[in-house]
């Protein structure tokens, strides 16, 4: 993969890239939102061209009625359960304080999801989290809540999809430049959730957030940070669509190319809406689609907030993950000035949701962190130092 030269920027302090990556994370889950489900070829026809920006519901005003969607408002500027996720995953974190692994999830992200009523914007009403998310997600609740699973093994008979991954932003952003940390202590915690390349994407997409914080990163440093981690499918399937993203400077022409790359190592299938038999099931070959895409999506767009997010966007399928997961890096790569301060706004008001609050509260952590990953460190320098002095 041939590097591309990039613009010098100014230096980006952590709160800066924590800000960016979370305010463009649910920037774009808002986006896609909408969109979520189609083909390309059927946004195309639907809105008249390329979405560029924020649209309605792709019923209308029949939103609350029509199938597949109902009763849910997408659009209209309203994030999904993939910033709900993620926002509950910072609250979490800002209880702890400190890393977080699978006892975490169920010892405090199972009860907020349960116990405490929020908001949720598509549903345009104050409800439980938990009677938002999907199927996927409400497993973490019937598991270790219900059966009292060993949270290190409940993901395991889940299906294989997107769904841990989707929220891991913060895991990422609180390893800030250590893509390697952030990849361990995201499997652990997704081992609540999900296994095979399900938990797999939820490392590598931490991983890619936090080689985004790095200073001096970029879009092909932080798809290197991802293969240097990433196992099995989900690394051939970077591969395969960084590859064919190399060739590509715009999002229209790159959309088939790269489906047609990701497409050997999806189950899912050509039909999103009716998957294959063999969809989502456990396999070392094979990887969710929205990570790889959403690389593939930043390469194109080089980093660039707008073209990596409506690359995203216009890909279709399960594009409001994929735009979660691309705003998420590039917001960590080029901070809040990145995502277009009107969607931004538009998004705050129409979820009912204050964007910048997590943003806070996750970076005073991750500098509690930090200081104590120091102290832990420098312990154990010391006794190391004691154990090897008679040499």
């Amino acid at each position: 993969m041939t590097p591309r030269p990039e613009t010098p920027r100014t230096a980006l302090s952590l709160a800066d890239r924590i800000a960016g990556s979370l305010v463009g994370a649910a920037v774009g889950d808002a986006l896609g939102g909408p969109v979520e489900g189609y083909a390309p070829e059927q946004i195309a026809e639907r809105h008249g061209g390329r979405v560029r920006g924020i649209v309605g519901p792709w019923n209308g005003d029949a939103w609350r009625t029509a199938r597949p969607i109902a009763p849910y408002h997408k659009g209209d500027g309203h994030v999904t359960d993939d910033t709900l996720m993620t926002h509950a995953l910072v609250r979490v974190y800002a209880l702890v304080r400190d890393h977080l692994d699978a006892y975490a999830v169920a010892d405090h992200l199972v009860p907020d999801l349960m116990t405490t009523p929020r908001w949720i914007p598509e549903l345009e009403a104050e409800a439980l989290p938990l009677h938002r998310i999907f199927l996927a997600e409400k497993w973490l609740v019937a598991r270790l809540h219900y059966g009292h699973v060993d949270p290190r093994e409940a993901g395991t008979g889940n299906i294989v999809n997107c769904g841990a991954a989707m929220y891991m932003a913060p895991v990422g952003l609180v390893n800030a430049a250590d893509p390697r940390a952030a990849y361990a202590e995201a499997l652990d915690v997704a081992g609540a959730h999900q296994s095979s390349y399900g938990r797999e994407a939820a490392g590598v997409f931490a991983a890619a957030v936090a080689a985004a914080c790095a200073p001096g990163a970029t879009a092909d440093s932080v798809v290197e940070a991802c293969l240097s981690v990433a196992k099995d499918g989900t690394r051939a399937a970077i591969e395969a669509v960084a590859e064919v993203a190399a060739e590509h400077r715009d999002f229209e022409s790159a959309l088939a190319p790269i489906r047609a790359a990701v497409a050997p190592f999806d189950t899912v299938g050509p039909d999103y809406r009716a998957p294959s038999l063999g969809a989502r099931r456990p396999s070392r070959l094979h990887a969710v689609e929205e990570l790889p895409v959403a690389l593939g999506m930043l390469l194109v767009g080089e980093a660039d907030y707008r073209r990596t997010v409506l690359g995203s966007v216009n890909y279709g399928r399960d594009c409001d993950s994929i735009a979660t997961m691309s705003g998420a890096i590039v917001g960590a790569l080029r901070g809040e000035e990145a995502v277009p301060a009107d969607w931004a706004k538009r998004v705050a008001e129409a979820s009912r949701l204050d964007l910048h609050a997590p943003a806070a509260a996750l970076t005073a952590v991750a500098e509690e962190v930090f200081a104590r990953d120091v102290r832990r460190r420098r312990a154990h320098e010391s006794a190391f130092a004691a154990l090897t002095a008679d040499r």
